[in-house]
């Protein structure tokens, strides 16, 4: 599981860290950077899933470039900008450390300049010692000189690689050692595993194909619930309903999802209301709320997604009753414990904030530009220098309301 993100003149950010934790949210005003946090962990799935990494920024026939595309992922006035994460090696003695820096050449392309892997000791106790696994040179060759830790005294070995390609997405075909293999491994399945969910309800009230995974619009989430075997989707259906019925006012008697068209192969997504107990209310996807839609995918995303994997939401609460706010918050908590499943979601809405209470401070990290500057930074609300005195007077809510949050 990724535990830290590092981040050096990518877009608008100087350089900051992020903390990775359970549950973490980020708060902050409108253009202050959030959203080019999320491009970061989107650079870097697409990187480690083998796309191009003028592809990852630029786009393609398939694949939408990331916000501003190669014109604004570098800060302005940098020559490049440089990614890096530490990744749980699930050993008590050290983490992996993954780094890649990207530039523009001289045809405004992107293009990789700098990429390496380390094993990172835990602490002085450590068995372990700090070393580099391998690391790569030859900036504005056609291709990319990659050393590699081979055990032995003298040079490392050299092997000549693809720059148009992240090195971590092709070592499992290299000849090199199986500790290298192993930690790229773990890295690159780190990666992967980041799941960007931004649920778009318009996109969701149609039918939709069977499917075998949720996609990152949700609009495929009656075909995914639908294509489960029958106690898979019975279990899921009946964990929908559960998180669901304090959503809206009227009483959620149940969610499912089910085949419909003359080859059985679409499905659409139900609900069964009650008023009362006389009164009861079927209504299909194309009459249910935004917000419901939202939270929808965001419990299936929750119930299905890979142990171990990073969910993150954008705008969470979009959508979302401010007087639902604890239940969201109930459920981020306990689904992604029981799941192991990290969540990371930004916000700017002061009753989520507040529904998180006093004890969860040390999980929200606040995002504002630099005075000086004008660039991107991230801080941990703890350690803001007045927060005590503030807190003694105002909800963290309410400081976010008031602009105190600086």
């Amino acid at each position: 599981m990724i535990k830290e993100l590092h981040i050096n003149n990518w877009k608008s950010f100087d350089n900051s860290i992020l903390y990775i934790d359970p549950l973490t949210i980020i708060i902050g005003t409108n253009a202050s950077g959030k959203s080019n946090i999320l491009d970061a962990f989107l650079m870097l799935f697409r990187s480690a899933m083998g796309l191009s990494i003028q592809s990852a920024i630029s786009g393609d026939q398939v694949t939408t470039p990331i916000r501003g595309g190669s014109e604004w992922f570098i800060r302005k006035g940098a020559d490049d900008c440089t990614l890096s994460v530490l990744v749980d090696s699930e050993s008590k003695n050290f983490d992996y450390k993954y780094e890649i820096k990207l530039k523009r050449n001289s045809e405004k392309s992107v293009e990789l300049s700098y990429e390496s892997l380390w094993i990172v000791a835990k602490g002085e106790k450590s068995q372990v010692k700090t070393r580099q696994l391998y690391y790569s040179v030859g900036e504005g060759s056609p291709v990319m000189v990659v050393y590699w830790y081979s055990a032995r005294q003298g040079k490392p070995k050299r092997i000549d690689m693809n720059r148009a390609y992240s090195t971590l997405s092709q070592v499992d075909k290299l000849p090199v050692l199986k500790e290298i293999k192993e930690a790229a491994a773990i890295v690159k399945s780190a990666l992967q595993d980041i799941f960007i969910l931004d649920p778009i309800p318009s996109n969701m009230r149609d039918v939709s194909l069977l499917d075998g995974s949720l996609r990152s619009d949700a609009k495929n989430i009656a075909g995914v619930l639908a294509a489960l075997n029958e106690a898979e989707k019975e279990r899921v259906e009946g964990l929908l309903t559960k998180y669901l019925k304090p959503l809206p006012e009227s009483d959620i008697n149940k969610v499912w999802a089910e085949k419909t068209g003359l080859f059985q192969n679409y499905a659409m997504l139900y609900c069964e209301e009650g008023w009362t107990e006389s009164q009861k209310n079927i209504v299909d996807a194309s009459g249910m709320s935004d917000g419901t839609l939202r939270f929808l995918a965001i419990i299936t995303a929750l119930i299905l997604g890979k142990e171990g994997s990073l969910l993150i939401i954008e705008e969470i609460d979009n959508g979302l009753h401010p007087s639902r706010a604890k239940n969201l918050v109930a459920m981020l908590k306990e689904l992604g414990a029981q799941r192991k499943i990290d969540v990371l979601c930004t916000t700017h809405n002061p009753a989520l904030i507040d529904a998180l209470e006093v004890e969860m401070i040390p999980f929200i990290q606040y995002i504002n530009r630099n005075n000086e500057t004008g660039n991107s930074q991230i801080k941990l609300l703890e350690d803001m220098e007045m927060l005590p005195k503030l807190l003694a007077t105002y909800s963290v809510g309410e400081l976010m309301t008031i602009n105190k949050i600086k």
